[in-house]
């Protein structure tokens, strides 16, 4: 059982976003699972077993937060797909992440179509009833990550907006009487699951929320204007729907990660894994208004390109809140260095006292399909940011 913790969640200097690289053993189980070749019961072990090993790697690395590296799914958004039925999905899209096409061209956009046959909000799709709460996924990993872990575990959850992006509305008002209703919807499901993740003794819950930088980049505001929608009011809307979310629990901690799309190849000409991106435009335009606005304490924000604009934006958060930056790249093999992050938060701490700041990965290192850093890699990253944290914090 997690041993209760002695210092102040909404305050601690190092974190880390959720998912971490599988290893391979559990991806060959999750692959023969999904075709069908393995039990249920065979992957639950499978799982029990790395989420185990990496907690342990993750407690002896110095992390003062744990998580269960997202081994349980596929993609950081079952965290709310794979907990309610009543979207019109294909009934066959287990091996889906398998088959997709996505682009590979090195430092370029990935594109996506979200308009394909595969599941919710991983693509857009219209619903045949209202929502259902079927399965609280989320409360079954901290379960058992709080279970084996000897310092607090913490939850990842999609926010509202990403679930409402993925929303086909306008082949769906038989069903809803559009985005209102819909978002009204699925808060009301996510407080039932939040609910019962702080019942079962979660202290940090992580609000995923990968959909505010559509709001600064032009080709996703294009697409909302295309289907009608007015992106002000979609931004209002989210905000609105991501406060509501977590009003009322007062002794949990709540960090909502703000990011630009994960993507990641590997580079033909050096076999290393290299960046892409799903948007554009640094936090300028929302920064007042997210910072301001939002109730969530941490604010864990991306900053390992010069897509995401100057530190500049940090001056308008408020006194109250930690901002976490992301300088740690998850989408290159690139190593960090202690002293290249420590001029960076040095940088930062211009703009917002170092007080108020803390240290991540820029994202979680990918989901079941996503090309990936190695685990030495990824302990490299991590054990990077764990010491920049002590020289710097203390």
């Amino acid at each position: 059982m997690a041993l209760a913790s002695t210092y102040d969640l909404n305050r601690i200097r190092i974190d880390h976003i959720g998912s971490l690289v599988r290893p391979a053993k559990l991806k060959d189980v999750f692959a023969r699972y999904d075709r069908g070749q393995a039990s249920k019961e065979e992957l639950a072990n499978a799982q029990d077993a790395a989420i185990l090993g990496v907690i342990q790697k993750q407690e002896d690395c110095g992390f003062p937060i744990v998580t269960d590296g997202e081994f349980r799914r596929h993609s950081f958004q079952e965290s709310f797909s794979e907990c309610v039925t009543g979207f019109d999905v294909p009934k066959n899209i287990s091996t889906y992440y398998e088959k997709r096409d996505l682009n590979e061209n090195p430092f370029e956009r990935a594109e996506q179509n979200f308009n394909e046959a595969g599941p919710a909000i991983v693509t857009r799709r219209s619903v045949v009833e209202r929502l259902k709460l079927t399965r609280n996924l989320p409360l079954e990993e901290f379960r058992y990550a709080g279970s084996v872990a000897r310092v607090p575990a913490k939850v990842t959850l999609i926010g509202p907006d990403r679930v409402a992006q993925r929303f086909k509305w306008e082949t769906s008002l038989n069903v809803y009487k559009g985005l209102d209703d819909f978002v009204e919807h699925v808060v009301a499901i996510q407080r039932q699951m939040i609910g019962d993740i702080v019942t079962a003794g979660c202290k940090y819950i992580q609000i995923d929320a990968p959909g505010y930088t559509a709001y600064v980049d032009k080709v996703s505001l294009d697409r909302m204007r295309s289907r009608g929608e007015e992106p002000q009011r979609n931004l209002q809307r989210s905000i609105d729907a991501d406060n509501a979310l977590i009003e009322g629990f007062p002794d949990v901690t709540f960090g909502i990660h703000i990011c630009r799309g994960n993507a990641r190849t590997i580079d033909p000409n050096t076999g290393k894994l290299v960046p892409q991106w799903h948007r554009e435009g640094s936090y300028d335009a929302i920064a007042e208004k997210l910072f301001n606005t939002l109730k969530h304490q941490r604010i864990l924000l991306e900053y390992d390109s010069e897509r995401a604009g100057s530190f500049e934006p940090l001056r308008l958060v408020p006194k109250d809140k930690i901002v976490v930056l992301g300088l740690v790249s998850t989408k290159n093999s690139d190593m960090e260095t202690v002293d290249d992050v420590k001029l960076r938060i040095d940088q930062a701490s211009k703009y917002l006292p170092v007080e108020q700041l803390a240290l991540s990965p820029q994202c979680g290192f990918g989901g079941i399909d996503s090309k990936v850093l190695s685990e030495e890699e990824m302990w490299q990253k991590l054990n990077c940011i764990v010491e920049t944290a002590r020289q710097v914090w203390g």
